[in-house]
């Protein structure tokens, strides 16, 4: 079952894990984020305060990272309202795009067979493949019924020991709202 007929794109650095201090953590932006960060001001309190959490992260802490996207992600930001896709694609532009191999679509495949994440979440399944095969140290996300949500991590990390992989720290904005 191919999961997505995207385009490979050239990834443009080596996918391990960092191997020194004066290199910055690697991160893959999944498409709430930025999603989050241009949307218009929710009246929805909990929305409001993912807003302002998000600007808070891109303001400060943004530039603490090596910020990796996918096709994915340009595709799910470039959708929808054109006013807001124009918002969201102004803030990812930069981003390096991780290219999506067999490799990543095998992990996505198998996600899915073993129910992690369900048929309809696939792209969810991919960001997270995406992430792993590229050796990325953080996915940063706010969706948080496929992706950061404690029950599903679990299952990702079985499933990424059985096929020799690092799940990579799954969290939101909110999480790094502290220097350490």
């Amino acid at each position: 079952m191919k999961i997505f007929p995207y385009i490979k794109t050239v990834s443009p650095f080596n996918s391990d894990k960092m191997n020194n201090d004066t290199e910055k953590p690697k991160l893959y932006l999944e498409t709430t984020v930025p999603s989050y960060l241009t949307a218009r001001q929710s009246r929805d309190v909990i929305q409001l305060a993912r807003q302002q959490i998000t600007a808070e992260w891109w303001n400060s802490r943004l530039n603490d990272f090596d910020v990796f996207i996918s096709q994915i992600v340009n595709d799910e930001a470039g959708s929808g309202d054109p006013d807001a896709a124009r918002k969201r694609m102004m803030a990812i532009q930069s981003f390096p795009l991780l290219e999506i191999t067999e490799e990543v679509t095998e992990l996505a495949e198998k996600i899915l067979r073993k129910g992690v994440i369900p048929e309809k979440g696939a792209r969810d399944a991919t960001h997270i493949a995406v992430a792993v095969c590229h050796g990325m140290n953080f996915l940063l996300t706010w969706n948080c019924r496929h992706i950061a949500n404690a029950e599903k991590i679990k299952a990702l990390e079985n499933i990424c020991r059985s096929g020799s992989y690092e799940l990579p720290v799954i969290c939101t904005p909110e999480e790094f709202s502290e220097r350490s």
